[in-house]
């Protein structure tokens, strides 16, 4: 019945594999794709029954295990360190090569190599943002710099290729044969790329459409709807803080004057709202064993194949469990026997525009400190599946690339804009996972960190020993205050980046008195921190939920970490909504008909918990939506991008000023006040969900908020799953929106013996047809844990097969 069901959604995805094409010459070929003895049909298996017990590989120096418990997790025991990861390569590939190989294709720029020219803009801006050029640079600089880190690159390559070139046609992975090409060998670049990729993912600046928003309302109001510190700052690392470093000084220039025309370009697109991430650490002080224990769920988007792929990496050096990135080498949130560590995005302003004045339409020259200096052309031949290739020339400053202009998503001949950005710079992030994986102590932990550049992470950590730290870690620019916040004169060299803060002055704790660290994206100090920090997107809510839970618990334990994980109390209902229904009840409640009546009793009696069965999260969030959009609505404009303030100022605006002109809508007669939004916005939300409820039965939560988790191909509907039922939301602990949460939730208290749980949405298998595919969707969905307990080489507990790997 299983392979039956499965057959029966190939005849849609088939379709929907065509689609995404759109032209005639990329249709997949049907009659390969139904040959029973190469096509879909190949592919309807569980990796359990395709076991082998002995695979080869020439350049194995050594004998390596791989023994793969129940839920298909591999622990790999090998006698070196070339060795482990060229088996690490190999054993990822096996289950995971599609996604390794689109996902790099994707952060390349060569998507329209697979589906045709309907991705041509989306490589085009891979391209003109510089990830495939900062991955050039990356490798270049390790192959000359840390020999070392390139050679376990070589071997992880080696070890995807002997997979490839064992592959047989008929066991190609799905997607291959629906979208008809092939596998390509993988070299320590495409590595690379990925990091590079998980850069661009997690990076947000929204320096053009401040620059529009400062035009639109000015500076004073920008400054009060936009602080640099919320009026409840919990930042990462604790206020008692003290800083214990002499700063470097940073040069203000006397008369910054920045490009004040309007900007009229198709921005680029940002991380999902709800994209973040959770992490903290507890002393043994406060546990009931004594010992540490360390917590970490990445909130990325929900598809599948996972971004994570789970296994045990074991040499003479170190044994380390958790989280890789299919890829990428070593563990990337996990624990080996003597520490863990984990990630959250820091959201700090690492990307930077400036406006570039070149010399004439060549754009051979531009202006640079009133001098005319030679720019550098970069063609970018981007190919193009049943069509032929696109040229397009990319214009590279001293700055960097030239994104915006005359040829790309800009109105106007004259829009040349340059983009500036950490991650474009030399760096080698590899190593700090490689170092982190046989880390022993905080020592070993802060070295490993000092070679990471980009994305900017919060690392928490926690050893054996007792120590709990958290480093706000990166290549962050000295900046002076206000810098990079709009676009800037790219001929002006005040409008320099200073210099970098050292990596001894990055924000970080060791062993706070309060007993924990914790992190969840949110602003990384108080203002007592030296250094001008900025982000557009910081946190206001996970944050100040972990760190008064964390106050408050005592003699913790793996369960009550677990719990706080899936947490559901949603702060900002339980601070925003008694506000609204006192407004409301006060002037309007005697004109609600029968079933605005009943909405607003359930909202009155709402505990602000968000679980799957309860309606009233789906009445508070849209009512929300409605009370904001009333608010904002009238700062838009179609031709131009702005960023409205979030809800956390939105709500400090409705408690603290109801009757602020802000809330007035200037195209009416009358004067509007919080109260009269509150109203109406109150009459829309009864009107959406009264028409949910008609069209759908119900308004519980998780049918009405759709959590979906999509195959990296969106189109691949049977692929993918949705409506799945689970609690949680945006801005809440567990924070599984419609299209992102936790991408894996991960446990571990460091005690005598490490015990450790973790969890992601989906399977360790990349393949729809195998039983490993969805494994853990359910238990994800339902707050639930699998072991993730160090093995040893030779327990015999729960092993679904072994397989030996040797030259």
């Amino acid at each position: 019945m299983r392979y039956f069901g499965f057959l029966l959604a190939f005849s849609i995805t088939l379709a929907l594999g065509v689609a995404l094409s759109l032209q005639i010459g990329s249709i997949p070929p049907i009659g390969k794709l139904l040959d029973p003895h190469r096509g879909f049909w190949q592919n309807a298996y569980s990796e359990d029954q395709l076991k082998e017990e002995e695979i080869n590989i020439p350049g194995l120096t050594g004998t390596v295990k791989v023994v793969y418990d129940e839920n298909l997790i591999p622990h790999i025991f090998a006698e070196n360190e070339e060795d482990l990861y060229m088996v690490q390569g190999y054993v990822t590939a096996q289950h995971r090569l599609w996604q390794m190989e689109f996902q790099t294709m994707a952060a390349a720029g060569r998507v329209s190599e697979i589906v045709g020219p309907v991705a041509l803009e989306l490589d085009r801006m891979t391209r003109r943002k510089g990830l495939p050029y900062s991955a050039e640079i990356s490798e270049t600089y390790i192959q000359n710099n840390y020999p070392d880190t390139y050679t376990l690159l070589v071997a992880y390559a080696e070890g995807v290729n002997q997979y490839i070139q064992n592959l047989k046609e008929s066991r190609l992975p799905i997607e291959y044969k629906i979208l008809d090409y092939k596998p390509e060998n993988w070299n320590p670049y495409k590595s690379l790329l990925l990091l590079k990729y998980m850069a661009d993912m997690l990076v947000n600046d929204r320096d053009l459409e401040y620059t529009n928003l400062r035009n639109q309302i000015g500076k004073e109001m920008m400054d009060r709807l936009y602080p640099e510190f919320p009026a409840e700052n919990d930042p990462v690392i604790e206020a008692e803080r003290i800083w214990d470093f002499e700063p470097l000084e940073i040069e203000v220039p006397e008369d910054i004057v920045y490009p004040e025309e309007d900007i009229f370009v198709k921005t680029l697109p940002q991380p999902e709202d709800g994209i973040g991430s959770n992490n903290w650490a507890v002393s043994g002080s406060k546990t009931k064993n004594g010992n540490p224990i360390l917590a970490n769920d990445p909130h990325l988007s929900l598809n599948l194949p996972s971004l994570w792929y789970s296994m045990q990496l074991t040499s003479p050096s170190h044994s380390s469990k958790g989280a890789t990135l299919p890829g990428a080498l070593g563990i990337i949130s996990g624990f080996n026997e003597d520490i863990a560590w984990g990630v959250t995005n820091a959201t700090r302003d690492t990307r930077d525009w400036y406006a570039i004045q070149f010399k004439n339409d060549e754009r051979i020259d531009y202006l640079y400190n009133d001098q005319w200096i030679p720019s550098n052309f970069r063609l970018e031949e981007i190919k193009i599946k049943g069509e032929p290739s696109f040229i397009d020339s990319v214009v590279y400053t001293h700055h960097g690339p030239v994104v915006y202009d005359k040829n790309f998503r800009a109105n106007r001949q004259d829009v040349n804009f340059s983009l500036k950005w950490t991650a474009h710079m030399e760096s080698n992030e590899q190593l700090t996972f490689l170092l982190l994986n046989k880390a022993k102590n905080h020592e070993d932990y802060i070295l490993a960190l000092n070679n990471y550049t980009s994305p900017a992470q919060n690392f928490v950590f926690a050893s054996k020993s007792g120590d709990i730290a958290m480093k706000v870690q990166g290549r962050f620019p000295l900046k002076w205050e206000g810098q990079g916040k709009f676009l800037m004169d790219g001929n002006d060299p005040d409008f320099e980046w200073k210099g970098f803060i050292p990596n001894e002055h990055n924000p970080s704790t060791l062993n706070p008195s309060r007993g924990f660290v914790s992190s969840a994206n949110q602003h990384s100090t108080d203002p007592s921190y030296p250094y001008y920090i900025f982000d557009n997107s910081f946190e206001h809510y996970r944050n100040r939920r972990i760190n008064k839970r964390l106050y408050e618990m005592e003699n913790i334990t793996i369960e009550d970490m677990m719990a706080l994980q899936f947490d559901n109390f949603h702060l900002h209902a339980s601070e925003i909504l008694p506000v609204m229904l006192d407004l409301l009840t006060n002037e309007n409640s005697e004109q609600l008909d029968l079933k605005a009546k009943k909405y607003l009793k359930q909202l009155q009696e709402w505990n602000y918990y968000t679980f799957p069965n309860q309606e009233e999260p789906a009445l508070f969030h849209t009512w929300w939506k409605h009370f904001s959009d009333g608010v904002w609505s009238k700062w838009e404009q179609s031709e131009k991008s702005i960023v409205l303030p979030n809800k956390y100022e939105t709500g400090r605006l409705l408690i603290n000023f109801p009757d602020d002109a802000l809330f007035d809508n200037p195209e009416t007669e009358v004067i509007e006040t919080a109260s009269d939004i509150v109203w109406s916005s109150f009459q829309a939300m009864s009107a959406e969900i009264n028409e949910w409820e008609e069209e759908k039965g119900g308004y519980s939560w998780a049918n009405f908020k759709g959590t979906s988790i999509m195959h990296l191909v969106p189109n691949f509907k049977s692929f993918s799953y949705t409506n799945i039922y689970t609690g949680g939301g945006r801005g809440i602990l567990n924070a599984t929106s419609e299209r992102s949460g936790a991408s894996w939730r991960f446990v571990v208290e460091l005690g005598e013996e490490n015990k450790a749980f973790g969890i992601y949405p989906g399977g360790q298998s990349g393949n729809p047809g195998s039983k490993y595919y969805n494994n853990f969707l359910k238990k994800w969905a339902n707050g639930e844990y699998v072991n993730f307990d160090l093995r040893n080489e030779n327990g015999n507990e729960n092993v679904l097969f072994t397989t030996i790997f040797e030259n």
